[in-house]
């Protein structure tokens, strides 16, 4: 379980949120909604530990992840706005690094590849590509991990309807395997039942 224990975070002058307390458990979803501005991003990465909040805390299987910052890494798989792309590499050398070191199949990843359209760019240096092929490069990266905890910044961004489709039926299945799942989004998901909806701020 992930739980988010009295988090409050500040921008400067700006309260983001105070005493935001809520859990994800094994086969479930939060959609967290807000306009731009309303710390969604930050919230995402303060649960990553890529922020430290001014109070409160993020457990993992409950333990602080203050102290069991390796275990939760290796259940964490993250998809934010930079992609963690090796920007010299290709698409295709990116995410056979990404499968052998989590000791899948060298080419696990032909699949979501396929479906998000970058079947025509696998052999381009990442460097090259645009900003939309980079985030679907980033998000199949994602979709390979065999990890428990999938936290993602606007997956939907930059997708036609056919790769948004591919996405939310991966997130499905990703759920009822036991997976969790936290995303910011400005849209709701097509069949969000699985998703439990956090609303920063005020509504958009």
């Amino acid at each position: 379980m992930l739980s988010a224990v009295n988090l409050t975070l500040w921008r400067g002058y700006q309260c983001l949120f105070e005493n935001l307390s809520f859990s994800v458990g094994a086969g479930e979803g939060l959609l967290i909604r807000g306009r731009n501005g309303s710390g969604k991003t930050t919230l995402l990465r303060v649960l990553c530990g890529l922020t430290r909040p001014e109070a409160g805390e993020v457990w993992w299987r409950d333990e602080p992840t203050e102290r069991c910052r390796l275990e939760f890494g290796r259940e964490l798989a993250w998809c934010g706005h930079h992609t963690g792309l090796k920007t010299d590499l290709s698409i295709a050398q990116n995410l056979e690094f990404a499968a052998s070191f989590a000791d899948l199949a060298p080419d696990c990843w032909r699949e979501p590849v396929a479906e998000l359209g970058l079947e025509n760019s696998l052999s381009l240096p990442v460097r090259y590509l645009s900003a939309g092929q980079q985030r679907r490069a980033a998000l199949a990266r994602v979709l390979i991990s065999p990890a428990r905890l999938w936290i993602m910044d606007e997956p939907f961004a930059n997708l036609d309807v056919a790769g948004r489709g591919y996405i939310e039926a991966r997130l499905a299945g990703h759920l009822a395997g036991g997976g969790l799942a936290v995303l910011a989004a400005h849209h709701d998901l097509a069949d969000s039942g699985a998703f439990r909806r956090l609303q920063l701020g005020d509504s958009e």
